[in-house]
């Protein structure tokens, strides 16, 4: 007799964030930036939504991959309107409303780089790389710095199988994602306090973890442009800052990168951003989400409930500031 114990990142399908949702959370943190956060959710939340799919991406025929059943979740998906409306994407302005503006990026072809501490330097097309990836689709907490959350079928690979592709050295300690950045399509690179181009980092253990994903698709569909396509990263225990979108470069180091917000604001977006209820930002509580396309306002969990896979990541981390 087959006897399934329930685990952290376990929950219910119906509750999973909608797609329309996800598509908007840098704008949202643009709107805490500003000191306000709730007001401009609502307002947002209560509006009409326009779907803005990826239908003509060069691998749309590998859609929808097959559920990888070991994640499943604990809330019921968001409505697939709201990640693809609700969506922070700087580049493309500093609201939430940048579906539209970012259908002017040209994802055909998309160069990625290889480089750094690696066996061999690689650049390929996103999209032949993409064909090379075991895809799978994962159910995924997603949990925004901004105090709202959602539940996101995502589709991608393993961060692992990336490692795998790019050979880093054993000396490397650390994974540098970059975002693109192109002035002729982005309108939001003129906001030019902001320090371009978008960078992210990892550390290689927590790249090679199972949670680590590389995203190229939601709601079994190709990832849409607002969304951060062609590639980009997920990583569910942090927040969700850290995701990086539209990646351009992974370059592999032994010395800590510094990220985009922790260069803006070190004191309140930090290195490891890993999600805590009983840590505060420094201008409003964590110890609770807002559920994206609901008024319901639930717990937060340690790591966003996938602590016992990912703590260990931490335990020899003492002095870090490893929540914020």
């Amino acid at each position: 007799m087959l006897i399934k114990s329930k685990r952290g990142w376990e929950i219910p399908e119906s509750q999973v964030a909608d797609e329309a949702t996800f598509l908007n959370r840098r704008q949202l943190m643009k709107g805490l930036a500003a000191g306000s956060i709730l007001a401009p959710m609502a307002g947002f939340l209560g509006s009409g939504t326009r779907a803005f799919g990826a239908d003509n991406a060069p691998t749309a025929d590998l859609y929808p991959a097959t559920r990888n059943e070991k994640f499943v979740l604990d809330r019921p998906i968001t409505e697939e309107k709201l990640p693809l409306n609700y969506v922070n994407f700087y580049e493309f302005g500093s609201s939430k409303n940048v579906a539209g503006p970012a259908q002017s990026l040209n994802i055909q072809p998309w160069q990625l780089k290889f480089d750094g501490m690696v066996e061999k330097e690689i650049t390929i097309d996103a999209h032949d790389l993409i064909r090379k990836m075991p895809l799978e689709e994962r159910l995924y907490r997603h949990r925004c710095v901004e105090a709202w959350s959602m539940a996101v079928p995502w589709t991608g690979f393993p961060m692992r199988a990336l490692l795998d592709f790019a050979k880093p050295l054993s000396s490397a300690k650390y994974v540098v994602m970059e975002t693109l950045a192109d002035k002729k399509t982005m309108p939001g690179l003129s906001a030019f306090w902001y320090p371009w181009p978008y960078i992210e980092g990892l550390t290689i253990d927590e790249a090679s973890n199972d949670l680590a994903f590389i995203g190229t698709g939601i709601y079994g569909k190709p990832m849409p442009k607002q969304n951060g396509a062609p590639i980009r990263l997920v990583t569910p225990w942090k927040y969700g800052f850290k995701s990086i979108k539209s990646i351009v470069r992974f370059t592999f180091t032994d010395e800590r990168p510094k990220s985009f917000w922790e260069e803006i604001q070190g004191s309140e977006y930090g290195f490891w951003a890993n999600v805590n209820p009983e840590v505060p930002h420094p201008r409003w509580s964590q110890a609770t989400e807002r559920v994206l396309g609901t008024d319901e306002r639930v717990p937060t969990q340690i790591f966003n409930g996938y602590g016992e896979f990912v703590a260990d990541l931490y335990k020899n981390k003492k002095g870090e500031k490893l929540f914020m």
